[in-house]
C-alpha cells in the first residue's frame, strides 16, 4: 500500500462521525462502535413498528439511516436481539443514564456569538463553578444573571466549569459521567448549555469545560457491553482504565478525540480541563495527549478563534505542555498542584498526606522562581524522587489556587481555607495567586471567604455503590487521619454545599469581596503585576526568621513592582536591603475596607520605602500582604 493510500485510510477512521448524525429535517443516520455484537437494531421509542437492522461496517462500526425521524425523537440500541441500551454516544439523556437517549440538532441553537474569537491564555482569571451548588436552582439557566456579578464586582474573566457529562441521578461532582456528549439533564441538558455559553460571550467571559478521558462512572456505564473500551492492561483508582493503546483502540481513541472537538464546534467552548492525566495510560508512538490537542487546536483553526486545552497532572512533567517539535503533547497549560501544596502548608502547619513534601518558606519561593517544586527531588510521600524542571516553560503555561474542588472537596468534611486560618492569612494567599505570573483561578465562593463546606456528594441508584462509595471515602482519610465524614449519599450533604445566598454574606466577606477585587483589578491595570510574559523579570528574597517573602517583578514595558507577602502568624521587625530602588506603597491588606472589621487594625505598610543606599526596618503585623510601585 502506498503512503497516500495509507494516510486516507487512516484520516477515513480518525474522522468517523459518532452517534446520530441529522441528514435533513426527517432523515438521520445512526452510527455506533460494537465490535462485540452479532447483530445491531436500533428502537426508536414513539414507534410499535420492527426496529431498524444497521449494517455492519469495516473496524466494528454498525450503521444505518433512518427517514422520517427528526430532533426530539427517542431511541434504543437492541445488541443481539435481546440487550437493549441507551446510545452511550448520545447527545441527551433527558431521562437519565438508564433512559433512552434523544436526537437533538445542535444547529437549532440561535447563537449570537459570531464576533467572538476567545481569550489569549494569559488574559484569562478563571472561577471554578459546579453548576449544581453555585445557585439554589441548581441550573446553567441560574448562572447567567450572576455573570455581570462575576465580570463586574470580581473581575473575573474565564468561568471553568465542573464536568457536566450526564451522570446518574441529579446531585454529583460530575466526575461519575458516563454520556460524554450529553450535557446533564437536570443542570438544562444541552439548550442550558448553549444559552449559558452564548451569555458569556456576550459579556465577554470565556468558557471552560471540565472534561474526564481517564475514567467513566460505574453506574449508567454501557461501553464495556459494546467493545473493548476498558483495559485490564492498567489499573486507575476507579478501575480498568480507558483502552488507548490496546486492541480496538483506535474506535476509542476516536471516539474521545470526537468529544473534545464537539465540545469546541457545537457548543463553542473555549478551553478544555482534561481531569488526572495522570491516569490516562498510552505508550503507543503518538500519544492521545498529543492527537487530541493537535485537534482541537485544528479546529479553532478552522473557525478563526483561541482554544486552549489545559491538563490537570500529578506527573510533573515538562513534557505535557512542551511544544511537539521538542518531543511534548502540545497541551497549552496545566494546574500547577505544587505551588497549591506549597501554600496551603505553610499557612495551616498540614503535613499529611500528599503535604508531607512541603511546609517551608523555600518551597513556595521555588513555586515562584521554578514552578514545579518537586523536579527531580525526592518525594517523602512518594517515597521515590518525582518530577523534572518545567523552569524553561512559560509561567503563564501554569494555572494556580489557593482552593479548588479537589483541595476542599477531597478533606473529610469539605471545609474550606475560611475556616482554617485567619481572615488576614487569606488574604495572603489571594495576593500570592492573583498578583502571580501565573493564570489564577478562584473556587466559587472563594471571593467573600464562602464558610459553607463543599462536600464530596452521590446520587447512585445501586445500594451496594452507594455502600462501595461510602466506604473508600472512610479509607481514602485514614492516611490524614480524618474520621468525621459526611455521608456522600445523604442529600443533605448536597444542600450543605450550596453557596451561601447573597443576602446572608456578612461584612468581613465584603471586605474579602473588595480586596478580591482590588487585586485583579491591579493586576489588569499594571502589566508587572499580571502574566509573567516574555521578557518579564521575576526575583525572590526569603527572610526566613521572620516568614515573609520580597517579590521583585518587572515587565518589560512597565515599572517594576514588589510584593511583601507575610506568613508570620505573629507581629515582627523586619530589614529590608533589596531590590535597591524607591518605592512607593499601592496597596495595604490592613486597611480598614480589607482587614477583619472584628479585630485591632493591624500595623499600617510605610507608605514610601527608600533602598537605593538605606536599609528600612520596618513593623510587620501577622500575615502582612502589601504592593509597592517603583518611584520613579
Amino acid at each position: 500500500m502506498t503512503d497516500k493510500r495509507r494516510t486516507q485510510q487512516i484520516l477515513t477512521v480518525h474522522t468517523y462521525d459518532f452517534g446520530v448524525t441529522i441528514i435533513d429535517t426527517s432523515t438521520v443516520s445512526f452510527k455506533i462502535w460494537a465490535p462485540r455484537a452479532q447483530s445491531v437494531a436500533v428502537d426508536i421509542v414513539e414507534r410499535a413498528n420492527t426496529p431498524l437492522q444497521l449494517t455492519l461496517q469495516p473496524f466494528g462500526y454498525w450503521q444505518a439511516t433512518a427517514e422520517n425521524v427528526h430532533a426530539g425523537t427517542r431511541y434504543r440500541y437492541i445488541l443481539n436481539d435481546e440487550m437493549i441500551y441507551p446510545d452511550p454516544t448520545s447527545r441527551s439523556q433527558p431521562d437519565g443514564v438508564h433512559g433512552p437517549s434523544e436526537i437533538i440538532n445542535p444547529q437549532d441553537f440561535p447563537w449570537t456569538d459570531q464576533q467572538w474569537k476567545g481569550l489569549p491564555l494569559h488574559d484569562l482569571i478563571v472561577y471554578e463553578i459546579h453548576p449544581g451548588t453555585f445557585t439554589q436552582a441548581g441550573t446553567f439557566d441560574a448562572i447567567i444573571p450572576w455573570l455581570p456579578y462575576l465580570l463586574d464586582e470580581v473581575g473575573i474573566t474565564a468561568i471553568e466549569l465542573m464536568p457536566i457529562a450526564q451522570f446518574p441521578g441529579v446531585r454529583n461532582w460530575g466526575y461519575d459521567g458516563t454520556y460524554l456528549f450529553a450535557p446533564h439533564n437536570s443542570y438544562g441538558g444541552p439548550w442550558g448549555l448553549h444559552r449559558l455559553v452564548d451569555a458569556c460571550h456576550a459579556a465577554g467571559l470565556a468558557v471552560i469545560l471540565d472534561v474526564v478521558y481517564n475514567h467513566l462512572g460505574p453506574e449508567g456505564n454501557y461501553w464495556g457491553a459494546l467493545g473493548p473500551f476498558f483495559t485490564d492492561q492498567y489499573r486507575t483508582p476507579w478501575g480498568n482504565a480507558v483502552n488507548y493503546d490496546g486492541p480496538h483502540s483506535d474506535a476509542v481513541r476516536n471516539t474521545i478525540i470526537d468529544n473534545a472537538v464537539y465540545w469546541i464546534r457545537d457548543y463553542h467552548i473555549d478551553a478544555l480541563r482534561l481531569d488526572a492525566i495522570h491516569s490516562i495510560f498510552d505508550f503507543s508512538a503518538r500519544h492521545i495527549l498529543e492527537e487530541l490537542s493537535t485537534a482541537v487546536h485544528d479546529e479553532a483553526a478552522r473557525t478563526n478563534r483561541t482554544v486552549h486545552v489545559i491538563a490537570e497532572s500529578d506527573l510533573n512533567d515538562a513534557k505535557i505542555i512542551a511544544p511537539t517539535s521538542k518531543g511534548g503533547y502540545g497541551l497549552d497549560g496545566q494546574w500547577n498542584d505544587d505551588f497549591h501544596h506549597a501554600l496551603h502548608s505553610l499557612v495551616t502547619g498540614e503535613k499529611q498526606g500528599y503535604y508531607s513534601d512541603f511546609g517551608t518558606l523555600d518551597h513556595v519561593a521555588t513555586g515562584f522562581k521554578k514552578h514545579f517544586i518537586l523536579s527531580g527531588q525526592y518525594s517523602y510521600h512518594r517515597q521515590r524522587r518525582h518530577g523534572n524542571s518545567a523552569a524553561h516553560l512559560p509561567a503563564t503555561s501554569f494555572v494556580v489556587f489557593a482552593q479548588n474542588h479537589d483541595q476542599i472537596g477531597n478533606r473529610a468534611e469539605g471545609d474550606r481555607l475560611s475556616t482554617l486560618i485567619p481572615h488576614s492569612a487569606q488574604q495572603v494567599l489571594m495576593t500570592s495567586i492573583l498578583l502571580s505570573p501565573f493564570i489564577p483561578m478562584l473556587f466559587m465562593g472563594e471571593e467573600y471567604s464562602e464558610h459553607r463546606p463543599f462536600q464530596y456528594f452521590i446520587d447512585h441508584g445501586d445500594e451496594q455503590l452507594i455502600e462501595a462509595v461510602r466506604k473508600g471515602r472512610l479509607a481514602e482519610f485514614k492516611k490524614f487521619g480524618w474520621k468525621n465524614v459526611p455521608d456522600p449519599y445523604d442529600v443533605k450533604t448536597f444542600e450543605d454545599s450550596r453557596l451561601t445566598p447573597s443576602d446572608e454574606q456578612t461584612d468581613l466577606q465584603s471586605h474579602m469581596t473588595a480586596w478580591i477585587k482590588q487585586l485583579i483589578t491591579l493586576r489588569k491595570q499594571h502589566p508587572s503585576l499580571g502574566p509573567g510574559v516574555k521578557g518579564h523579570q521575576l526575583r525572590v528574597w526569603t527572610h526566613k526568621k521572620h516568614n515573609v517573602l520580597t517579590i521583585y517583578r518587572k515587565h518589560p514595558d512597565a515599572p517594576a513592582m514588589l510584593l511583601l507577602l507575610g506568613f508570620n502568624n505573629t507581629p515582627s521587625t523586619l530589614t529590608l536591603r533589596q531590590p535597591k530602588h524607591r518605592w512607593t506603597l499601592l496597596l495595604d491588606s490592613g486597611r480598614q475596607d480589607y482587614a477583619s472589621p472584628d479585630s485591632e487594625p493591624p500595623s499600617p505598610a510605610p507608605k514610601s520605602l527608600d533602598l537605593t543606599e538605606h536599609k528600612e526596618t520596618i513593623s510587620l503585623p501577622p500575615f502582612p500582604a502589601w504592593v509597592y510601585s517603583r518611584s520613579e
